[in-house]
C-alpha cells in the first residue's frame, strides 16, 4: 500500500487535521509562512479585514523541532480514536459538534483568562481526556510508567508543566476544562441530573453525514454500519407530514369495492 492509499484509506477527519497540522507547522518553522498569519491575536482579529482563519489555524500549529512530529501523531492518534472508536460521539456528525465546541471553548477561556495564541496543545489533552473516560479501570503507559488510563491527560499536563513552564500548562489546562465540560453537559447531567443533551448535533450536520443507502462499509480503519435515510422527497411524502410514521410506508393501497 503506497503512502497515499494509506492517507485516504484514514479516518477523513482525523487525518484532514494531521496533515494540515503536518505542513502548515513545517511552514511557519522554517520561515515559509509568517507566525504573524496563524496565530490567534485578538487584536487581529477584529480589524478590518479581519484574520478570520486564525481561529483554525491555532489550533494546528505545533511545536518546533520534534514537536512538529510528535504533536501531529498526538493529534492524529486521539482523534482517529475520538472518530471511530469512541461511544461518546459515534452519531452522524458527533464528532464534529464535539470538534465545534470544544475548541469554541478553548478559544473563550485563552482570550479572557490565558491569553494564549496557539492552541494544538490544548485540542490534544481535551481529545485525550474524552478517548481516557471510555477506558477507566484499564492501565495505559505514560511514557515507561503503566498509570490508570483516566489519569494519563493529568500526567501530561504535569509533564507540560515540568518541562515548558506554567504559561503553557495553563494554555494546555483549557483543554481539560472543554473536555471535561462537554462530557458534563452531554453525559453527566443527562445521565445524574435528570437534565438533556445540552450539545446536541444541530441537524443540518447529522444530514451531511447521513447516507441514504444502507449498508456495511468496511474500511481500512473500521467498519462503518450505516442506516437506510429516508429522503425528503421519497414516496411523494415530507418527513414533517401529518401521517404518523407507522402510515408512510403502506403503499398506494385501493378503494374497497374497487379491481
Amino acid at each position: 500500500m503506497s503512502a497515499m492509499d494509506m492517507y485516504w484509506a484514514a479516518p477523513p477527519i482525523s487525518r484532514t487535521l494531521a496533515a494540515a497540522a503536518f505542513f502548515l507547522s513545517i511552514s511557519c518553522h522554517t520561515g515559509m509562512l509568517s507566525f504573524g498569519y496563524v496565530i490567534f491575536y485578538l487584536g487581529q482579529f477584529l480589524k478590518v479585514p479581519p484574520y478570520v482563519w486564525t481561529i483554525v489555524t491555532s489550533f494546528l500549529i505545533t511545536g518546533e523541532g520534534l514537536g512538529i512530529v510528535l504533536d501531529t501523531y498526538f493529534l492524529y492518534t486521539y482523534s482517529s480514536q475520538l472518530e471511530i472508536a469512541t461511544p461518546r460521539v459515534s452519531g452522524p456528525g458527533d464528532y464534529i459538534t464535539y470538534l465545534l465546541f470544544v475548541c469554541s471553548v478553548i478559544l473563550g477561556l485563552n482570550i479572557f483568562v490565558t491569553g494564549g495564541v496557539v492552541f494544538i496543545s490544548a485540542l490534544i489533552l481535551a481529545m485525550c481526556y474524552t478517548c481516557t473516560q471510555d477506558a477507566r479501570g484499564q492501565k495505559a503507559t505514560f511514557i515507561v510508567v503503566q498509570i490508570p488510563a483516566q489519569f494519563i491527560p493529568y500526567a501530561m499536563l504535569l509533564m507540560t508543566l515540568v518541562m515548558a513552564g506554567a504559561q503553557a500548562a495553563k494554555i494546555q489546562a483549557t483543554g481539560l476544562v472543554a473536555a471535561h465540560l462537554y462530557d458534563f453537559l452531554t453525559r453527566l447531567y443527562p445521565t445524574f441530573g435528570g437534565g438533556v443533551n445540552l450539545v446536541p448535533t444541530p441537524n443540518f450536520i447529522k444530514r451531511m453525514w447521513q447516507s441514504t443507502v444502507p449498508g456495511v462499509d468496511h474500511r481500512a480503519y473500521g467498519t462503518a454500519f450505516t442506516p437506510a435515510q429516508r429522503s425528503a422527497s421519497a414516496s411523494g411524502s415530507a418527513a414533517g407530514g401529518v401521517l404518523p410514521e407507522s402510515w408512510r410506508d403502506r403503499g398506494s393501497g385501493h378503494r374497497l369495492g374497487g379491481d
